[in-house]
């Protein structure tokens, strides 16, 4: 047998752990891009929380209105007319408005897209079943997702804000280290406690049939909330990072 032979296998092999590492490197690269775009990746860890970084956070003015009109104009209409059919098709109009003004501008489109693709679903569900409370039924979806992985999280031991921050700083020996696991944890439960109001607060609205009520707890529970616990957040992991850093 040849030497070329010999150590053929040996080259495969090694050719398919390269292409592993290669692919393992790109997924941690493609998450780390996506931990920076998230609020939480506003500000770096061991950086100190702005207004400003707050601000860019919830989307700025623009923000605040593609994530706020459209529930607002839910609960005006929907508590003058109680009517479902308005009270679901405005709002859907209303987000198809602001991709169109994205699309015009030239600014990013995806954030409008998924959000008009949300409504609308919200909308179909409601105008299904005739029921306006059914307008909320996605939204409890989403927030029982985040709620199962942060706790699946915390009961492997990977508090998902200490996955995150080792995306965004590389550090993936927190771990190791008591005070940044123990803030890391921490941090966990606070977001676990977020959604877990928030479902607490607005299931039975759901189920008592309230869609009045349910919609403005929705906007108080909705971004108001989650800045708060993301700048709490911002201030606990910055104290433990900038602590180390020193």
């Amino acid at each position: 047998m040849s030497r070329s032979e010999e150590t053929a296998p040996d080259r495969a092999v090694s050719g398919s752990e390269a292409a592993s590492t290669d692919a393992g490197a790109e997924l941690r690269h493609a998450l780390a891009q996506a931990a920076q775009r998230s609020g939480f990746g506003r500000v770096a860890p061991g950086e100190r929380p702005t207004a400003q970084a707050l601000w860019a956070a919830v989307g700025g003015v623009r923000g605040l209105v593609e994530s706020l009109l459209p529930g607002f104009l839910f609960l005006v209409v929907y508590t003058i007319t109680a009517e479902v059919t308005p009270s679901v098709l405005i709002p859907v109009a209303v987000a198809v408005v602001f991709v169109l003004v994205r699309a015009v501008t030239r600014s990013p489109i995806m954030p409008a897209v998924v959000g008009l693709v949300g409504i609308a679903l919200s909308a179909g569900l409601a105008l299904w079943s005739g029921r306006a409370e059914e307008n909320f039924l996605l939204g409890f979806v989403i927030n029982g997702v985040w709620l199962v992985a942060l706790l699946i999280s915390l009961a492997v031991r990977r508090p998902l804000i200490g996955v995150i921050t080792a995306l965004l700083t590389g550090d993936h020996a927190w771990r190791d280290d008591p005070a940044k696991r123990t803030v890391l944890t921490v941090t966990t439960w606070l977001w676990v406690g977020l959604f877990s109001l928030r479902l607490g607060v607005q299931v039975p609205l759901y189920l008592a049939e309230q869609a009045a009520a349910l919609a403005a707890t929705k906007l108080l529970m909705g971004l108001p909330l989650y800045a708060a616990v993301l700048w709490v957040t911002w201030l606990m992991v910055r104290a433990v990072y900038a602590r180390r850093a020193d």
